[in-house]
Formats: C-alpha cells, structure tokens, sequence
C-alpha cells in the first residue's frame, strides 16, 4: 500500500475464519495460534478447495462469508503446497505491493487489491484469478531461490 492508503483510523476488528478440524498443539488454544510441529504457516484457517485458480488455492483469515468486508487478510496455496499471506482489499485502484519479504516459511505477504465484492465463492475466484499473475511470479521467484539454497 502507498502512503496515501494508510488507515487514518483504529483498526476495524473483523472476524476470524477458524478451521474447526484443524489441529491444536495446545488443548487451550485454536490451531492457527497453537501450531503442531511441521505444520504449515497459516494452518488453523479455513482452506476453500473450491476456489482454485491455475493450481493455486485461496484461504481465508477474515470470514467474509460471516460479516460482508471490503478489506481483510487470506492466504494462498501454490501447487507445490508452499504459502504466502494477502492482506486485500476490494477496490477500483489496482495494487500488489510486498508488505512482508519471503523466508523459508512463506512466500511473503502481498498486498492485493480485489476488483469484486467478496460476496459469494465465484466473486472470490475472480479475484484470485486477478492477482494470479504477480502471485505466480512471486512463487515463482521463491521457489528458485529456495532450490538454488
């Protein structure tokens, strides 16, 4: 995001997507706090199987689904099954900007903007499909650097 998009307000508390069948290292904690052992960044969030766009699977953070949102945080699943984070918005001005640099965890966070609503599932296709190419470059770029290590 440019300096001209920084929130001039708090933070707006949204709600948090759970995957009730993931599991918790921790009997007290949720699965994306209480990671297991060689589970992948962002596990403990919903995975929508349905929304794939050339390989690559989206996830949500920010349920959506629950509370209609204009802005949020996901993730995405390359087809090697390695990670990055979105932090999106649904917006005119089209962006993708790096808010977080690639490590060996995560192919970095991205933020994207979203041309459609994040209404319904074929709405979050679109906009999957939207930033698909930057996102294949990304994967793309982290994936030679982590053979090349």
């Amino acid at each position: 995001m440019s300096d001209e998009r920084k929130p001039s307000g708090p933070p707006v508390a949204r709600p948090i997507a759970v995957d009730p069948l993931a599991q918790s290292a921790s009997q007290n904690e949720p699965a994306f706090i209480a990671r297991p052992k060689d589970a992948p960044v962002y596990h403990g969030f919903p995975v929508l199987s349905d929304v794939v766009v050339d390989g690559f699977t989206f996830g949500k953070i920010t349920d959506f689904e629950i509370e209609p949102c204009t802005e949020g945080d996901a993730f995405v699943i390359a087809p090697d099954n390695s990670r990055a984070g979105l932090v999106w918005e649904v917006s005119e001005d089209s962006y993708f900007q790096e808010v977080c640099a690639a490590d060996s965890a995560r192919w970095g966070v991205w933020a994207v903007s979203f041309p459609h609503s994040m209404a319904s599932r074929e709405n979050v296709r679109k906009n999957l499909q939207h930033v698909i190419p930057q996102l294949k470059e990304r994967w793309q770029e982290w994936r030679k650097a982590q053979l090349s290590k």
